[in-house]
């Protein structure tokens, strides 16, 4: 029997040092943490800084931090919410936008490599089981909180 704790220990450390190392774009050194940040800015319509937190399950301060330092690389922009001003939506600049899909092109064309050596119901069974594993882990009383994807 496999052990599951060290399969899944080189998979996050194989998933984590890509992300570590490729996202290097346009001239730009984007930290992991940045990362996630840009792709959740994106994948939702001008949210809220409350609602990119929770759904990194990160601590405010520490987001505010992480933002901010986006905001000062001109790739996002917080802009205070017309109808309560003491809520702030984050967006992405043109070069947020263009950075957002170097990062998404480039994890894209990792998986698709990856699932290259594979056959298509072999890759159907892995994104199958990771869907089953993720919504599972979003069950568990000792996991952080939901992150809704």
């Amino acid at each position: 029997m496999e052990n599951p704790r060290e399969l899944f220990q080189i998979m996050t450390r194989r998933f984590g040092l890509l992300n570590k190392y490729c996202c290097s774009v346009g001239g730009c050194d984007i930290s992991l943490a940045q990362s996630h940040l840009l792709y959740e800015i994106d994948r939702r319509h001008k949210p809220s800084m409350q609602e990119v937190a929770e759904a990194l399950g990160t601590e405010v301060t520490t987001f505010s931090r992480q933002v901010q330092s986006l905001i000062q690389m001109n790739l996002v922009k917080k802009t205070p919410d017309p109808n309560d001003r003491r809520v702030y939506t984050l967006s992405l600049t043109a070069e947020g936008n263009m950075i957002a899909g170097m990062i998404d092109q480039q994890m894209n064309d990792y998986l698709d490599e990856v699932f290259s050596y594979m056959t298509e119901f072999e890759k159907e069974t892995v994104l199958r089981s990771v869907k089953l594993f993720n919504e599972a882990m979003g069950k568990s009383s000792r996991c952080c909180a939901p992150v809704t994807g």
